[in-house]
């Protein structure tokens, strides 16, 4: 199995069922690498060279949060900002990022047809966390999956089983 460093940010867990039991899935596995930062960052001081060298030990990555007022919520842009390193990009550099597969899961309490052209937002949720993807393939990480749970606020807990069933299935593939 694949050792795998879960970046998940979500600054209200405690009100969304749906985050955390897709969470307790990866608490179960000894290969998933949980890594809460609205729990080990709270004052947003993210300890930059300890997270470079952290990351270096991971063969893939899943970043895990709710889209929060059309992006990405604060901590985890904080954290892409201080961690991710423009030194890696150099010819001698290593790119803890380089061929690494990457998963991420996004939450939003939206319905799909809302994050369209001709929907409510007028933006696709992948449009909305732009930033995220650009930064990942400029170190050439290796985006293998984004997965979308829409409406995550109203799912029942069939649905919810079915959503980390689905993801679990992208992560066996």
């Amino acid at each position: 199995m694949k050792k795998t460093l879960v970046v998940f940010a979500h600054p209200y867990l405690e009100h969304s069922n749906s985050n955390v039991e897709l969470i307790n899935f990866y608490v179960r596995h000894q290969h998933f690498t949980l890594r809460d930062l609205y729990e080990e960052y709270p004052d947003f001081h993210i300890a930059a060279f300890r997270e470079r060298k952290r990351i270096k030990n991971y063969d893939r990555f899943i970043f895990q949060f709710p889209l929060i007022w059309f992006g990405m919520p604060p901590l985890l842009r904080l954290w892409i900002d201080e961690v991710f390193d423009r030194d890696w990009l150099k010819e001698d550099q290593y790119n803890p990022l380089e061929g690494k597969e990457i998963h991420i899961l996004i939450t939003t309490g939206g319905k799909e047809r809302s994050f369209s052209k001709e929907g409510t937002y007028k933006y696709t949720v992948e449009e909305l966390i732009s930033g995220l993807i650009v930064s990942l393939n400029v170190f050439n990480a290796n985006i293998k999956n984004i997965k979308i749970v829409y409406e995550a606020n109203k799912l029942s807990k069939k649905e919810i089983i079915f959503h980390k069933k689905e993801f679990m299935e992208f992560l066996n593939q």
